[in-house]
């Protein structure tokens, strides 16, 4: 939503697909699973009263709708990709198969994964674990506000420290809220590592692919 209050800033999904372009022509094979929060989540506010998993479906619609977005702007930038829902709206976009996402995949395109993991009461988090697993992807990158993980709340604390490395482990018992607990728990017991940085932050995507300091990686 960029620095709008809700919705698809188009400012911002252009630097997304920009960001994301830079590591096709790398010739990495990439899976995005997209969020709804611009749009609407289920823990909300604005979800107060309402029945969790009515909620939760709002929020998965949300993202169906952020993934023909980002693959419309995919197309304009030349770009090709598919989107896929867990959610089954076929007039509207392709039902998640894992033999199809694979062979998309393999031919190049992007796959952007959408409606989270097609259930209510888990994340679009857990949705990424679960898919990276599916894929067999090398590295979950999570893509977010903030430029790893930190000791503590960097915005609260000044002498919180980013860490560079740190196992699934000690995130867990340190409750640092890499993620919620069941993506955290599928990722370790897959050996899937995952690496936290920040989307707003220029180029960060294509140097945690290439290996280079940026963000946090959490490993077995």
């Amino acid at each position: 939503m960029g620095e709008d209050p809700f919705g698809i800033n188009r400012h911002t999904i252009e630097a997304i697909v920009n960001e994301v372009a830079q590591v096709s022509r790398l010739g990495v094979e990439i899976g995005i699973v997209i969020g709804g929060g611009n749009i609407f989540r289920g823990v909300a506010p604005g979800a107060a009263g309402m029945d969790r998993a009515t909620a939760d479906y709002m929020g998965m619609l949300a993202t169906v709708m952020n993934a023909l977005a980002l693959q419309d702007a995919m197309r304009q930038a030349g770009i090709s990709s598919r989107a896929l829902s867990a959610l089954n709206i076929e007039q509207v976009v392709e039902p998640y198969i894992r033999g199809k996402a694979i062979r998309y995949l393999e031919e190049g395109k992007i796959v952007i994964f959408a409606g989270g993991t097609g259930n209510p009461f888990f994340t679009n988090v857990t949705a990424a674990a679960l898919r990276g697993s599916e894929m067999g992807a090398v590295i979950v990158l999570k893509a977010t506000k903030v430029d790893g993980v930190y000791t503590a709340d960097p915005k609260k604390d000044p002498r919180a420290q980013r860490y560079a490395r740190i196992s699934f482990d000690e995130a867990i018992v340190k409750n640092l809220k890499v993620m919620d607990a069941t993506a955290l728990t599928l990722c370790r017991d897959q050996k899937l590592p995952i690496n936290v940085f920040s989307i707003f932050k220029k180029d960060a995507l294509r140097r945690v692919v290439l290996g280079e300091d940026e963000g946090t990686l959490v490993h077995v």
